[in-house]
This record gives structure tokens, sequence and C-alpha cells, in this order.
């Protein structure tokens, strides 16, 4: 049977394209988002919920599991990013920021590890960012929520391999997507120039470390963050 693949966040930009990529590459795609998305492949399921309410996490698991025998690779999409100096950040869009990047992440990888170990078998996927090691100014809760990603992801590694579990993380640069519209072209332009290749990254960057990841034979690589373009 083909492998069946969680997405968080796949309403639109990069959750968008991996889960219609992973459908190309003949998985069984499950997909969330507060917003509903039509189904566009008779194998992409999706779920409309907020992915920080833990009862309605855990009833998508829930169905996942009765209906489906679970999920062998969740991929940890979705986040939010605001960027302002911290003396003008309120605490509201801290607690949304780590709410969404966090404790989310932090949710979704405790459930799919549930029905993981029955298997023996899982791979999952975390977002970082740039914004982390680049320490950029402007974007201290963002970073720091994805340095709490980063942190979480070495720990459980180590929690989650008894279970042939790997977890790594995915850091990529600026991105053409509605994550980076309020960020002045100037700061995007001074990022890139920090990049050992001064580009754009793109989706497909991002599915081709995803692809190395979750390959059967990545079985020895867990715990490890790789940024793109050179940081």
């Amino acid at each position: 049977m083909n492998k069946k693949i969680l997405i968080t966040g796949t309403s639109r930009g990069i959750g968008d394209y991996l889960a219609k990529y992973y459908i190309n590459l003949g998985y069984q795609v499950f997909g969330c988002s507060r917003k509903d998305v039509e189904p566009f492949s008779d194998n992409y399921y999706h779920f409309e919920l907020d992915i920080c309410d833990e009862p309605s996490v855990k009833k998508m698991f829930a169905k996942i599991n009765t209906e489906f025998d679970g999920i062998d690779i969740l991929i940890n999409n979705a986040g939010i990013a605001s960027m302002n100096h911290s003396l003008l950040t309120t605490i509201d869009t801290v607690k949304n920021i780590f709410d969404t990047n966090f404790t989310a992440t932090f949710l979704f990888c405790r459930e799919a590890a549930k029905l993981m170990q029955k298997k023996k078998f899982g791979r999952i996927v975390n977002f970082s960012t740039v914004a982390f090691p680049l320490s950029l100014d402007g974007e201290a809760v963002y970073a720091s929520s994805k340095a709490a990603v980063v942190s979480l992801t070495k720990i459980l590694a180590k929690e989650f391999a008894p279970f042939n579990i790997t977890i790594n993380a995915v850091g990529p640069t600026p991105v053409k997507t509605d994550l980076i519209k309020s960020v002045p072209v100037e700061k995007i332009n001074n990022l890139i120039n920090q990049q050992a290749i001064k580009r754009f990254g793109n989706f497909n960057d991002i599915a081709n470390v995803i692809d190395f990841f979750i390959k059967t034979e990545s079985n020895f690589i867990t715990g490890q963050e790789i940024y793109l373009g050179g940081v």
C-alpha cells in the first residue's frame, strides 16, 4: 500500500505545493488548515481545523487511525511570522506565534508518534527558518519559536528513536509566499546576501530536503537540521 503522509497548512503556499507534489508521487496525502480545501485528487483528504486546538487535532488523528490505519510521515509545515521590533511586539503576538509554530508542532509530533510506534516506523519533518541561525533583527519572536522547534526536534529524535521514528528539520531561506509579503524588499535582499547562494528559495528546494529525510534509506539520520542557501 502507498505510504500515507500528513501535511499541515495545505491551503496555500508551501503546504499546497507539497500536498500536490506527494500525490503525484503516489502518496495518500492528508492535509489540514483553518480553511477548507476542495479535494483535487482521490488520494487527498482534508481536515478543516485549528492546529492549536488539541481536541480537534486528537479527533483528526483518531479518524486517520481508524479509517486509514495511521500514517507513515508527518510534515509540520504550518507556521506564521510577524516582523516587528521587540519593543513594539505585543504579548498576544508572542503567544499566537508560539502556539502556532511550536505548540502545534509538539502536538502533531506527539500524536503522530503514537500511531507510528505501533508500526515501528515513522518519518517526521519539522520546519525551522534561516532567521534563527542568522539572528535576524525584527524577527525575535518568530526566530525564537523556530529555535524552540529545533530544540524539540533534537530531543524528540532521542525519545522516538527506539520506535524507528526519525525526526529532522528543514530551514528554508525566503520563499515567495504570503509569509514574506509584508517584509520590506531591502530586508529580504539583505537576508539573501548573507547566503552563500544568493537567490530566493523555491518549493522544489524544500521538497528535495524532505525527500531525503523521509526516504526509507535515511533510517540513520535523525535530530538534524538543514538550512537552505548555504546559511
